[in-house]
């Protein structure tokens, strides 16, 4: 078994408030870690530098294949690089591209994977990326999406929303953790603190705790108000926006939230999202 435990979701479902959390747990100091930070705890596996050095020329000049079948090694890198267990960011849907793996099983020790109502996914994508709300819902249906290329991160394999939400959740088991978005907001201890057992920090309540409120949203919030943070979108004035559920109902119309609930109603009803 390897050292990796991969932090994934798909875009805008929670991955940077989970990430906030343990690496906050980690550290455990008396105040919370500066957003810059965040980084030091916890690896992204679609940093363009790590693609560039295996390829001998720049990330932006390679093409998805490249990217899939040089992403093996860009894990195995990561591992190598520490002795203990390794966070690590992703967006990729679980599974392969051709015969490529999209997370190397041989470096892999487990996984926590953050689930989100797509209804409010939609509405975040609109504010993130300066969508409107049915380009958002077209999206988060599309089998074939898949995030840029650019200076900020390579390429990464998304698929539509419930393809997505599936690859993962049908791998769950006792090293491979699902947590509900909404269920962080209702009772973050205690889902948190599932997070941490995973890691072998679930022991102590008072350092679950004190991780919980340094990463809170109000805090997270404020620490990008004052200090900015690199992930801010150029097409939105802020990153950690309201972090809410339901706020779907006051921007999607009926209309809007039927379609997008047609698409992916399996997996919503599997995670107690559906509307009707």
């Amino acid at each position: 078994m390897g050292n990796i435990v991969w932090l994934a979701s798909y875009p805008k479902s929670g991955n940077t408030w989970l990430r906030a959390f343990l690496a906050n747990l980690v550290a455990d100091a008396g105040a919370p870690l500066p957003l810059g930070d965040l980084p030091q705890y916890c690896e992204d596996e679609a940093r363009p530098e790590l693609f560039t050095a295996l390829a001998g020329r720049p990330s932006t000049e390679l093409s998805f294949e490249e990217i899939c079948a040089l992403r093996p090694r860009v894990h195995a890198g990561i591992a190598a690089r520490s002795p203990g267990t390794r966070l690590v960011k992703t967006h990729n849907c679980a599974g392969f591209v051709g015969t490529h793996p999209l997370h190397n099983a041989s470096v892999t020790a487990g996984a926590i994977y953050v689930v989100r109502n797509p209804l409010d996914v939609a509405v975040s994508m609109m504010h993130h990326f300066a969508l409107d709300a049915d380009a958002a819902i077209e999206r988060l249906g599309d089998d074939r999406v898949a995030t840029a290329n650019d200076s900020l991160f390579v390429t990464q394999m998304l698929g539509s929303w419930s393809h997505h939400v599936a690859s993962w959740a049908d791998l769950a088991s006792a090293r491979i953790l699902v947590l509900r978005y909404e269920d962080l907001i209702a009772d973050p201890v205690a889902q948190f603190s599932r997070a941490a057992g995973l890691l072998g920090l679930g022991g102590d309540r008072g350092r679950i705790e004190r991780a919980v409120e340094n990463a809170s949203f109000a805090t997270l919030a404020s620490l990008e108000r004052s200090d900015g943070f690199a992930e801010t979108s150029d097409k939105a004035a802020r990153f950690f926006r309201e972090g809410r559920a339901d706020q779907w109902r006051e921007v999607l119309t009926p209309a809007q939230a039927a379609r997008l609930e047609a698409r992916h109603r399996a997996q919503m009803v599997r995670f107690g999202y559906a509307v009707r």
